[in-house]
């Protein structure tokens, strides 16, 4: 067994020129043990004598720069890896386009992390002043994910190439006095300052523009991860902000209505002017217009679809296509009215995938489901309809904030957060995807059937 040391976390140039060697000498990966700095290792290993190079051989561009990055990944088996990824390169040199290769793709998905990790520490690491006898220096505290900081130094050094700062870390501290880069060793959270008198401008600055109509917090989240909070003075901020977005959007809602003069059907116009402008989602760039829901404000039955679809997108008008058509037959059916009903999307716009001149329906994901949930909520305040009706599982999703099955959850009343029942069903347009006879009609009439007691569960209520 063979012992690599090699001098730092982030140590690339050693990697490589040790690899080399032992690759050029035929040295199995299983037989190599990658060590950085003195830590204990191997009891059974010997430094490794590494051998001359010899006559050198090539690695495709994408393997060394694949290879500058994955090193700086925290993963303690990234210099094991990369060797054995070097040694099946020689005798596969189009290995690096074997997407479906898991050796690769787990390299991919370490330099990707590293990648990740440079762009958050250049997007969330904060300087602080300090005043000193040779004028103000600017110090930041950082604690990346993987070995980043020289990697970032540069980029740092040329952004502020003006300024005297240091970059504290746990591991490592960079400094530059204008002209050098220095490293020192680790330093602690205590030795950063912990803030400036320009934060206070800055926090009431984020604060003032804060935006609760436009917040997706999961997007925030992904892009902003709580782990980056501590040390950004606006974050302090955010937990706040996030728990007085819904209270205040629901504001600037409830303070339209009163200028209306509590008129519901009036209200219900307004509100669905606004939504002809959502931009809550992705999902607006491609599709015609917002579809609304349409039906009478005082409905005691609502209905809510998926999402509208070809025809519907068109004509800004929900459930008038092929699958509103089997909709309106079984309503008929059931001995529901269509016309006091109200219907409506969980999703208010059209997703689709282009085909030639078609357009083919693509179901909604959760993020688009859960942006677009505003407006249904919005809708049901309106409304209040004491009963209403899931078409299909995305409607059960958006009404009841969970993942059912229609075989799960049918037949029977879920109470909803503002105590009214949702009674799941099939969507209409799962009936025109059946091809054999028996099977539609057995599907058909169970649909008619559970619209018919979600009817009669209305009766019900209403009596009581």
């Amino acid at each position: 067994m063979r012992i690599v040391r090699l001098a730092a976390e982030d140590d690339f140039e050693g990697w490589r020129t040790a690899a080399r060697a032992l690759a050029s000498a035929g040295v199995p990966a299983d037989q190599v043990i990658w060590q950085v700095g003195e830590a204990a290792t191997d009891l059974f290993g010997e430094e490794a004598d590494l051998p001359n190079q010899g006559i050198g051989f090539a690695v495709p561009r994408l393997f060394v720069d694949l290879a500058q990055s994955v090193v700086a990944h925290s993963d303690s088996e990234r210099f094991a890896l990369l060797y054995r990824m070097l040694l099946r390169l020689r005798e596969q040199p189009g290995l690096m386009h074997d997407a479906a290769d898991p050796l690769l793709r787990r390299l991919e998905d370490m330099a990707k992390a590293v990648r990740r990790d440079l762009h958050k520490m250049r997007a969330f690491l904060r300087f602080r002043e300090l005043a000193t006898g040779e004028g103000p220096r600017f110090v930041a505290w950082f604690e990346p994910e993987h070995h980043i900081v020289r990697m970032n130094a540069g980029f740092f050094a040329r952004r502020f190439a003006a300024m005297h700062w240091s970059i504290l870390t746990p591991a490592l501290s960079i400094h530059w006095d204008g002209q050098t880069l220095t490293e020192g060793p680790g330093a602690t959270k205590a030795e950063a300052p912990a803030g400036d008198p320009v934060e206070e401008v800055w926090r009431a600055y984020y604060a003032s523009i804060f935006n609760p109509a436009r917040l997706k917090v999961g997007t925030m989240l992904k892009e902003m991860p709580r782990r980056y909070w501590k040390n950004m003075p606006e974050t302090a901020l955010v937990p706040q902000l996030i728990a007085g977005a819904q209270a205040r959007e629901s504001g600037m809602v409830a303070q339209s209505r009163a200028r209306i003069g509590g008129n519901s059907a009036v209200a219900w116009e307004a509100l669905r002017d606004e939504a002809a402008g959502c931009t809550r989602c992705h999902l607006y760039k491609c599709a015609t217009q917002t579809v609304f829901g349409e039906g009478e404000v005082s409905a005691k039955l609502m209905l809510v679809g998926e999402q509208p679809g070809d025809q519907e997108d068109l004509a800004g008008k929900p459930f008038i296509g092929p699958a509103g058509q089997v909709l309106d037959k079984a309503l008929a059916d059931a001995g529901v009215d269509r016309a006091t009903t109200y219907v409506t999307n969980a999703v208010k716009h059209f997703k689709f995938e282009q085909r030639g001149k078609r357009r083919i329906h693509s179901k909604p994901q959760g993020p688009e489901i859960e942006a677009c949930r505003w407006w249904i909520d919005q809708e049901r305040m309106l409304i209040r309809p004491p009963v209403t009706v899931a078409l299909g599982a995305t409607a059960a999703r958006s009404l009841l904030h969970k993942v059912v099955t229609i075989a799960g959850s049918r037949g029977r009343p879920l109470t909803l957060e503002d105590g009214g029942e949702c009674w799941v069903t099939i969507h209409p347009s799962y009936l025109l995807r059946l091809h054999d006879r028996a099977d539609k009609e057995r599907e058909y009439e169970q649909f008619v059937e559970d619209l018919r007691a979600a009817n009669a569960r209305v009766a019900a209520l209403a009596a009581a």
